[in-house]
């Protein structure tokens, strides 16, 4: 092996991957994505906190989010800011912390709201594929129409599913509420009233021509996580190994 040889060996594993993760709410592509991240040693994005963000604020200041004029108003006075890093995660709007503020129940639902307006999508949608771009190791992108609109050029695209029970059962959990049967139902409930309001926007529940369909069913945690990571270290050794026969053509 010359000393060409061995250089491009010894960064086989550098190429750039970036993994585009899909799904309808309560399949797990939330913290699939941050822990695969992870294991990975890439980024990780998660989209759907700055429609949170967003909500967040417009519920802050008050605001009709029903009325796109409204919305847009309070998205010029977004200041957003969110980290890559999938074991420091923080979401910051100025100068304040809503990490988890964002996850409340009600900021889930102004979210929804404000995602239906096409000028906020848009807007979101150039933001992500700049930080997609401007991230030097790989990533891991997460969030509805990821695959399809904002990285359809990703290295692996993946719509990850559930059984609607599953997915239930999975965001009760996440949740911290009871994982009884009745608790199960009625988060159930709010997940098929959150897929119905969304779909007026994206369909998420049909993969695209090229995307994978990870059904997560029968599967626990870490073999999803796993599944992602297998997928995404196949396409980092092909580009390898295409990088390779390039140099050495």
């Amino acid at each position: 092996m010359n000393a060409d040889a061995i250089v491009r060996a010894a960064h086989a594993g550098d190429e750039k991957v970036v993994v585009a993760i899909d799904g309808p709410a309560g399949s797990g592509k939330s913290s699939v994505s941050r822990a695969a991240a992870s294991v990975l040693g890439f980024g990780f994005l998660d989209t759907g906190a700055a429609y949170r963000a967003l909500g967040w604020l417009g519920l802050d200041a008050g605001a009709a989010l029903e009325e796109p004029e409204a919305v847009l108003a309070v998205l010029d006075e977004l200041d957003y800011t969110i980290s890559l890093d999938p074991d420091d995660r923080w979401v910051r709007v100025g100068e304040r912390d809503v990490t988890h503020a964002i996850r409340e129940p009600r900021v889930s639902a102004a979210a929804s709201l404000v995602a239906k307006v096409p000028a906020v999508r848009e807007r979101f949608n150039a933001m992500f594929r700049e930080m997609i771009a401007e991230t030097e190791s790989g990533i891991v992108v997460e969030g509805r129409d990821i695959t399809t609109i904002v990285a359809p050029d990703a290295d692996v695209r993946i719509l990850l599913t559930a059984s609607p029970e599953v997915r239930a059962a999975r965001r009760a959990a996440e949740l911290g509420r009871p994982t009884d049967a009745s608790s199960v139902a009625e988060t159930q409930r709010a997940i098929g009233a959150r897929d119905a309001q969304d779909r007026q926007t994206i369909d998420f529940m049909t993969a695209a021509e090229g995307v994978l369909t990870l059904d997560s069913t029968e599967l626990d945690f870490d073999e999803t996580v796993e599944a992602v990571v297998r997928l995404a270290r196949a396409a980092q050794a092909a580009k390898a190994a295409a990088q390779t026969g390039v140099e050495g053509s």
